[in-house]
């Protein structure tokens, strides 16, 4: 018994220290935006800032590389997901999916701040960014020459047949005169690299649009908001769009008098597109966990996500926090004034 004791314990111990490549969805944190907010001094000198007691919480899931002990303990717990590499990364390499993390929770920022400015009043504007690969389109049968098989997500492109494209504005009139199957040279700054390259690729017809012809990517959203003085979001090394709603709410909540929550304790989860609509998500089960663990009483969260999620997450929260689905701002302000809030009525701001 004793040498069986002792090789199990070896057996656990080599187990939690090899690697394999199945990465996990695992519930992670939630934690007050008002914590992370940062207004400059030209910002406090044009408006009033009302710091808040009881900011909303924006959620996070964890993901990372598992280990073979991790695999099995995971396989056994409802509110952990296992994916392989390709469901993790498909066509992308792990740094590049995390770049894009990273750009997608900065611009989850910037609308953010644009959706909270012009609904107070505030003059914002976007400016466009790099034209950087986010997915790249593949069909049933893929040539050599195809984006899918040139390009990956995260590579930033410079030039169509030898002209600069800054931005998706500057490549769009360049594709007039081009028919799917013509090969083009593109300038390409790969991933992690500072140097263009250049790569042939043949156009192909859009999949979503007979007789449009493309290259064969979707690009990453890079635009940057123009404001009248400047408003920070500590988001540290957190990756995703998934806390747009919940940044939205803390800055109109900071920005105006009155408590939006009602003093109760809120998370949201969505993303935020600038015409207020909010979008679906990824891992709400597992980003329930976390909102159950931090005591909160209201999660808001976008009605577009699937039945099948939303019953997932109503049986992880039970009955002591209210799910409740919001297809837009309104719709979430609502909710919040129900509950107690102050509401946004005649809440303006002017410089």
């Amino acid at each position: 018994m004793l040498t069986c004791s002792w090789l199990a314990l070896i057996g656990i111990i080599v187990a939690s220290s090899i690697q394999v490549r199945f990465w996990e969805v695992a519930p992670g944190s939630a934690e007050s935006v008002s914590d992370r907010l940062g207004f400059t001094k030209e910002a406090l000198a044009q408006i009033t800032r009302y710091p808040s007691s009881n900011s909303v919480l924006f959620v996070t899931a964890f993901g990372g590389q598992m280990t073979a002990l991790e695999t099995f303990v995971g396989s056994i717990d409802p509110d952990v997901e296992i994916q392989s590499y390709e469901e993790r990364f498909g066509k992308s390499t792990p740094g590049g999916q995390q770049q894009l993390g990273f750009q997608s929770m900065t611009t989850a920022k910037q609308i953010a701040e644009y959706v909270a400015f012009t609904r107070l009043g505030l003059e914002a504007t976007f400016e466009l960014g790099d034209i950087i690969v986010e997915e790249v389109v593949c069909l049933e049968v893929a040539v050599t020459l195809s984006a899918c098989n040139q390009l990956q997500p995260g590579d930033t492109l410079v030039s169509f047949d030898g002209k600069a494209i800054p931005t998706l504005a500057d490549l769009a009139p360049l594709m007039n005169g081009y028919e799917p199957g013509d090969v083009v040279t593109l300038g390409v700054i790969p991933h992690m690299e500072s140097e263009a390259q250049e790569r042939r690729v043949q156009l192909i017809e859009s999949p979503d649009e007979p007789g449009r012809t493309i290259i064969g990517f979707i690009p990453a959203d890079t635009r940057t908001v123009v404001l009248p003085f400047e408003v920070t979001i500590d988001t540290d090394r957190i990756g995703g769009p998934s806390a747009g709603l919940a940044f939205t709410l803390a800055l109109l909540d900071e920005m105006t008098p009155g408590d939006l929550f009602g003093g109760v304790k809120v998370a949201a989860t969505g993303t935020m597109n600038e015409d207020e609509t909010i979008g679906a998500i990824g891992a709400l089960r597992q980003k329930a966990v976390a909102v159950k663990a931090a005591g909160a009483k209201l999660f808001l969260v976008p009605k577009s996500q699937s039945s099948d999620e939303l019953s997932a997450a109503r049986e992880v929260l039970g009955s002591s926090v209210k799910l409740v689905t919001v297809a837009n701002l309104d719709e979430a302000l609502a909710v919040l004034e129900s509950m107690g809030g102050s509401g946004l009525t005649n809440a303006t701001i002017s410089l």
